[in-house]
């Protein structure tokens, strides 16, 4: 008899391989793997995916996305996962959740970021999400999905 664990193991495999394949991978209804793809220079250029390794990660942040999305409407993904030298050029913390796919600034086209971070936080409050990192801009929330809380 097949496992809960083996099942979830067999989905990750799965998940890993459909990554590196696919562009254009619905990781939920409303978000795909390249919104998260890493820039390698400022003002566009190739998009890099994360490695395969952080599939999971990633995986998880669209979900808890998602149900931020579901609350307020369409959401900007402002930067996901960063390489470690796009990292260092836009000014990023050396141990960026970025760097691992556990992170995402957003942004929403009808609110301002003190807005959105309110509704982010009325979530991770509520328990509907993951109580990671978070940071209010004015233009943009940086929500993130590491073990313990950060503000």
């Amino acid at each position: 008899m097949e496992s809960q664990k083996d099942r979830r193991s067999c989905k990750t495999k799965k998940l890993v391989r459909d990554f590196q394949e696919a562009k254009k991978m619905s990781l939920t209804k409303n978000f795909q793997a390249k919104e998260f793809y890493s820039r390698i220079k400022q003002g566009g250029g190739k998009m890099v995916p994360p490695p395969a390794k952080y599939a999971g990660n990633l995986q998880a942040l669209a979900i808890n996305l998602q149900k931020i999305r579901d609350k307020v409407g369409p959401l900007n993904i402002n930067s996901g996962y960063r390489t470690t030298k796009y990292n260092a050029i836009v000014g990023g913390a050396s141990k960026s959740q970025h760097l691992y796919a556990k992170a995402a600034d957003i942004s929403s086209p009808t609110m301002t970021g003190p807005e959105l971070h309110a509704v982010v936080m009325d979530l991770i409050n509520q328990g509907a999400i993951h109580n990671g990192g978070v940071g209010k801009y004015d233009t943009f929330v940086h929500y993130d999905i590491r073990d313990q809380p950060a503000r």
